[in-house]
C-alpha cells in the first residue's frame, strides 16, 4: 500500500489514519474547510491532529467525502450492520458514481478485508471511510483492532 487517506472525522476515518501513521504507511486525504470533526469543531480542528489532512473549500463533509473517494483507487469501507450513517451512504454512493474499486465489509470481517486488500494492486491509494463515533459508539476501537490485524501484517510482509 503507498498511501492511507481519509477525512479525519472521529470514528473509522480516524482509526485509519492513526493506524496508518503507527504502521509506517504515509497518510493524508481531505477534511472539511477548518478541519472540522465533530470532537474538534474550531480551527485548525482535525489538522491539528493530522497535519497531513488538505482542507477542501467547503466546510460540508460531503464534499471532504466525495475528494477522498476521487483522489483514491479503493474505498474501504467499514460498518456494522445496526448503524444508520448517512456520510457513510454518501460515500457508498460516491465510489459507485465514481466507478472505484471498494469494498463494503463488516467492521469485524478481518478475513474478508484482507482477502480484498490483497487483490488490490501494489501502490495503492487507500480511502476508508465509515461511520462516526457518535453514530456508531465504539467503531473506532472496532476499526481499530481491524486495520491493526490487516496492516500490521501487510506492513510486515
Amino acid at each position: 500500500m503507498r498511501r492511507i487517506v481519509s477525512g479525519g472525522q472521529t470514528g473509522v476515518d480516524r482509526a485509519a489514519l492513526e493506524l496508518g501513521r503507527a504502521t509506517g504507511i504515509p497518510i493524508g486525504g481531505w477534511c472539511p474547510a477548518g478541519g472540522w470533526a465533530e470532537d474538534l469543531a474550531d480551527p485548525p480542528g482535525v489538522r491539528a491532529l493530522f497535519p497531513e489532512l488538505l482542507e477542501t473549500p467547503s466546510s460540508d463533509p460531503g464534499v471532504r467525502s466525495e475528494w477522498n473517494v476521487r483522489d483514491s483507487n479503493a474505498t474501504l469501507v467499514l460498518l456494522r450492520p445496526d448503524v444508520d450513517s448517512p456520510g457513510t451512504e454518501a460515500t457508498i454512493e460516491a465510489v459507485r458514481r465514481l466507478a472505484r474499486a471498494h469494498l463494503v465489509a463488516d467492521v469485524g470481517d478481518v478475513a474478508t478485508v484482507r482477502t480484498w486488500l490483497d487483490g488490490l494492486p501494489a501502490g495503492v491509494v487507500l480511502n476508508v471511510a465509515g461511520p462516526r463515533e457518535s453514530e456508531a459508539p465504539g467503531i473506532h476501537d472496532q476499526a481499530v483492532a481491524l486495520l491493526a490485524a490487516v496492516l500490521v501484517a501487510e506492513a510486515e510482509a
